[in-house]
């Protein structure tokens, strides 16, 4: 009898390592005893499979794909026979039987899919009913959570929290094992207690207060509810103290809500656009770019890390009006710094014309965006917002005085020639203003970065090039 002891009972590195050298010297399936260090399962043994007849050829050396697949979910299943019988299949999957994984009725094959199923089931009710609490600290908050799974899932849980909290401090506590993400990096330690894990914080109240408001009487289905939010999760989440009284007092508050008197709906009247200012702001460039920095006309401001004002000579002949800044722009208070202002001055270059020369801005001075984990995801500014800007943008064109705008954009285009401008039918077509500046507008470059195939793109650089070269006669 060999006996295999494995350091950590729920990686697939170290199982598959020792499965492999047991499959180099010939091992049988049923002459391996398979150990986990001081963790020999988390549950009770359950029934075994029927042990299956064993081919004693030499192995093929290679096994399917799906068959890593299902045995990293296995492995974190708690039964401590999970290793012996993804052995078994293994070897038997070596030894000739190679479509073994498509035969459902296979004891082994039936005994590891539900293995799978019940683990994968336990990560979604993770996802689901972990609660972090917020324990102060001088460095900063760091929020705490404790949760009893079934199997030992966490490892593979913790990337989804990882996504999901990524600008938090976090640590989340289980019987097992802990995981703790620094805003950086994630790392894994040894198992707690309850006792560890804070039992309430600030935001409690609120939290229990808003849960009791939004359950809602008439669409109760206790057994529904119990079967998608097992009892045994209960005990670790607060609001689980409101249900019992609340599934009491259902059927009277349903009572009540049928007794009142309908709600009327309410008309949803959009808020008015800002009004234009009477008088533009006044002032030098270098004045404007002051009074813009403490701009609160619309909520931009506050996210944003700073204004980005216009750049260039205070008496340039061309100015180039893009939408709105993005996150490099956000970062470096200038405009045409990022991705799209890198391809705009490669263009630049190939029209042969100084960038030096121009007076660069944007429709909207502040960034707009979308947190999504680390990242800050550009979103459009709208009518309102890009209305609040806009006496920024006028000052500009009244104090540079350029005899030629170039808009980047169908937002900037239709802040200089109108709401009913056509950016892709009347592109390259010269405009003379009312004020007697000739304008034309041209595509946007982020419009080009976002471009899928590669050919088209540069069919489109090509064109955006030509649009460019437009100014190098006015130059």
């Amino acid at each position: 009898m060999r006996l295999v002891v494995l350091h950590d009972g729920s990686d697939l590195a170290e199982w598959r390592g020792q499965a492999r050298a047991l499959l180099a010297e010939d091992v049988l399936p049923s002459d391996v005893q398979w150990q986990v260090g001081e963790r020999a399962g988390l549950l009770p043994a359950e029934s075994s499979p029927a042990h299956q007849p064993l081919r004693e050829a030499k192995p093929a050396g290679t096994v399917p794909r799906e068959f890593l697949s299902l045995a990293s979910t296995v492995l974190a299943h708690a039964d401590a026979r999970r290793h012996a019988v993804l052995y078994r299949l293994l070897w038997r999957l070596t030894h000739g039987e190679r479509q073994l994984l498509h035969i459902a009725s296979d004891d082994d094959v039936a005994w590891c899919e539900q293995a799978a199923k019940a683990v994968r089931r336990d990560m979604h009710k993770m996802k689901a009913f972990v609660r972090f609490r917020e324990v102060a600290q001088p460095q900063g908050s760091v929020f705490i959570a404790w949760f009893e799974p079934s199997h030992d899932i966490l490892p593979r849980v913790a990337p989804f929290f990882v996504r999901r909290f990524a600008g938090m401090h976090w640590s989340i506590l289980t019987p097992t094992r802990s995981a703790h993400w620094n805003g950086e990096t994630i790392s894994f330690g040894a198992g707690a207690q309850k006792a560890d894990a804070p039992n309430e914080d600030a935001l409690e109240a609120l939290w229990l207060t808003y849960f009791a408001n939004i359950f809602n009487p008439a669409r109760l289905k206790v057994q529904a509810m119990k079967n998608e939010m097992p009892v045994r999760y209960w005990k670790n989440m607060p609001e689980a103290a409101l249900i019992p009284g609340l599934i009491r007092d259902a059927s009277a508050r349903m009572d009540a809500m049928v007794q009142r008197a309908p709600t009327q709906p309410k008309k949803h009247i959009p808020a008015p656009l800002p009004r234009q200012p009477s008088a533009l702001p006044q002032g030098s460039l270098a004045e404007l770019r002051l009074q813009a920095g403490q701009c609160r006309a619309c909520p931009l401001w506050e996210p944003a890390t700073q204004t980005v004002f216009g750049e260039g000579p205070d008496n340039a002949h061309i100015m180039v009006i893009g939408e709105q800044p993005g996150d490099q722009e956000d970062l470096a208070g200038r405009p045409f710094v990022g991705p799209a202002g890198q391809l705009f001055d490669q263009a630049l270059a190939q029209a042969g014309v100084e960038r030096s020369q121009l007076y660069v801005t944007n429709t909207v001075k502040h960034f707009k965006f979308e947190p999504r984990g680390k990242r800050r995801i550009h979103s459009r500014a709208h009518a309102s917002e890009q209305s609040a800007c806009r006496p920024w943008l006028l000052a500009e064109i009244q104090r540079v005085a350029p005899k030629t705008i170039v808009c980047l954009g169908a937002m900037a285009a239709q802040a200089i020639f109108g709401k009913n401008f056509r950016l892709l039918e009347q592109r390259g077509q010269w405009i003379t203003l009312d004020n007697g500046i000739g304008a034309f507008a041209t595509v946007h470059p982020s419009y080009l970065l976002r471009l899928p195939d590669e050919r088209e793109r540069g069919e489109a650089i090509a064109h955006f090039v030509r649009d460019l070269g437009m100014l190098r006669s006015l130059i």
